[in-house]
């Protein structure tokens, strides 16, 4: 399975995935990359911009995808 199919199969769960949650639960560190070859692909996947709090107490953006499909 590559690690694009394994986003997917994520996402179609109704899940929301950051690039943390990637890395920590499907072992992934280049998400975007992933989620490009997907919308290449034709599948609807999107994002949206979600604030954070990082561990030096910073406010940070980062994007949130989510699939938008069957």
């Amino acid at each position: 399975m590559t690690q694009a199919q394994r986003v997917l199969d994520y996402l179609k769960e109704g899940k929301t995935i950051t690039t943390l949650n990637a890395f920590k639960e499907l072992g992934i560190t280049r998400l975007a990359a992933r989620v490009h070859e997907l919308k290449q692909d034709g599948y609807d996947v999107k994002k949206h911009t979600i604030s954070v709090t990082n561990r030096f107490n910073e406010k940070c953006a980062i994007a949130e995808y989510y699939y938008e499909g069957e």
